[in-house]
C-alpha cells in the first residue's frame, strides 16, 4: 500500500481518537460547570497545579488520577471475565462509530486529495447501527456479571430502553435516506450543500423536521441521559455500574461522554449539513444571486472543519442543557413515549416522505 495513504489514514485515526477522548475528558468538567451556572453555584474549581486553578480545568486530570489509583474492587460471586469485559464492550463501540463520520470534505496535500473521513463506507449508516448496537451488551452484561440485584435491575432497564428506542432511531433517518438517496454519510453531507428555493441550504432539519426531533429524542434515550437515565439513576442506589470502581467505572463514565460527542456529530451530519457552511463551495462563496467570491482552498477546508465542530459543540451544549433542565421519566412513561408516540410518528414520517418524493 502507498506510504502516503497509510500515513494519512493514521493521522486521521489519531486526530479522531484524540478529539473523542479529549472532548470526553473536558465534558466531565463542562457538565459540572454548566450545572453550577444554571443552579447559581461556583462549581468545580478546587483542583490546582502549583496554586493555579484556571476555573477548574484541572479537574479532568484529577479525576483520571483518581480512577487509576483507586482500589479496583471485584465483588464476590461475580463472573470475573464478563465483569472485566463489560466496560470494554461499552466504550469501544462509541469510539469506532466515529470512523464513518466525515468532519470535512477533501483537502489537497502534496497534490493528492485526502478525504477527511477515516472510512468512507457506502453503507455508513448501517455500520453505525450495527456497531452502536453492541453498546447494550456492555451495559446488560455489566449489571448481570456484578452479582448484584440492583445492578441487574439497572441492566434490564437499559436493555429494554435501548432496544425500544433503537427502533425509533433507525426509522427516524429513513426519511433522510429517501431524500438524499444514499447510506453513505459523506454523500449525505455533500448533498446537503444543494439549495432549496434557490437560497435555503438543503439541510436535513429543513426537509425532515419531524425526523430530526424523533432522532434527537431517541438518541438521548440511547445515551441514557436525563430525562432517560433510568438504567443509571444517579439519585438512587441502582444502576448497571453500581458495583464498578476504579478505571472500569471510569470506562463506563467515559463511554457516556464519548457517546455525547458521537450523537452530536451524527445530528450535525444527518440534519445540519455536516461540514457544509451556507453557500460555501470548493471554489468559494456562491451567493444566491449567482455572484461568486473566490476563497483559497486551505481557507475553505478550514471553514468547513470549523463549521462541523462548531455545530457539534452546539449540540453538546444542548444535551447538557437538557441534562440539567428536565426531570426523569417514570419507567412506564418512558416505554409509553417510545412505543405509543414516537414509533407511530416515525412510521407516519416515512409514509409522508415517500409520498412527497413520489409526487415531486
Amino acid at each position: 500500500m502507498d506510504a502516503f495513504v497509510i500515513i494519512s489514514a493514521l493521522a486521521k485515526v489519531v486526530f479522531v481518537i484524540g478529539i473523542l477522548l479529549g472532548s470526553a475528558a473536558i465534558l466531565t468538567w463542562v457538565e459540572r460547570k454548566q450545572s453550577a451556572i444554571m443552579q447559581d453555584r461556583i462549581g468545580a474549581n478546587r483542583a490546582d497545579i502549583l496554586g493555579v486553578r484556571i476555573i477548574g480545568l484541572f479537574h479532568p486530570i484529577a479525576d483520571s488520577l483518581k480512577m487509576f489509583l483507586k482500589e479496583d474492587f471485584v465483588p464476590p460471586g461475580s463472573n470475573r471475565f464478563i465483569y472485566w469485559l463489560a466496560p470494554v464492550l461499552a466504550l469501544m463501540p462509541a469510539l469506532v462509530t466515529f470512523a464513518v463520520i466525515p468532519f470535512g470534505d477533501v483537502v489537497s496535500v502534496a497534490g493528492r486529495e485526502v478525504s477527511l473521513q477515516i472510512a468512507n463506507l457506502n453503507v455508513g449508516i448501517l455500520y453505525i447501527f450495527a456497531i452502536a448496537g453492541f453498546g447494550v451488551y456492555g451495559v446488560a452484561l455489566g449489571g448481570w456479571a456484578s452479582n448484584n440485584r440492583f445492578g441487574l435491575l439497572g441492566s434490564i432497564r437499559a436493555a429494554a430502553q435501548m432496544f425500544s428506542y433503537e427502533i425509533v432511531l433507525g426509522l427516524s433517518i429513513i426519511g433522510v435516506v429517501l431524500i438524499y438517496g444514499s447510506l453513505e454519510l459523506g454523500e449525505i453531507a455533500t448533498r446537503q450543500g444543494d439549495l432549496l428555493f434557490g437560497f435555503l441550504p438543503k439541510w436535513g432539519v429543513f426537509v425532515q423536521p419531524l425526523g430530526f426531533v424523533l432522532f434527537m429524542v431517541a438518541a438521548y434515550a440511547e445515551t441514557k441521559r436525563v430525562p432517560f437515565d433510568l438504567p443509571e439513576c444517579e439519585s438512587e442506589i441502582l444502576g448497571f455500574n453500581v458495583e464498578y470502581s476504579a478505571m472500569k467505572f471510569g470506562m463506563f463514565f467515559l463511554s457516556e461522554f464519548v457517546e455525547i460527542v458521537v450523537l452530536a456529530a451524527l445530528l450535525t451530519t444527518l440534519f445540519f449539513g455536516g461540514w457544509q457552511f451556507p453557500w460555501l463551495y470548493a471554489e468559494g462563496f456562491r451567493w444566491p444571486g449567482g455572484a461568486v467570491t473566490a476563497v483559497p482552498h486551505g481557507l475553505v477546508v478550514l471553514i468547513q472543519v470549523l463549521s462541523f465542530f462548531g455545530k457539534v459543540v452546539f449540540f453538546i451544549w444542548l444535551q447538557m442543557l437538557v441534562r440539567w433542565t428536565l426531570p426523569r421519566f417514570r419507567y412506564d412513561q418512558l416505554m409509553r413515549l417510545g412505543w405509543k408516540y414516537l414509533l407511530p410518528l416515525a412510521l407516519v414520517n416515512i409514509f409522508i416522505t415517500a409520498f412527497v418524493m413520489l409526487w415531486v
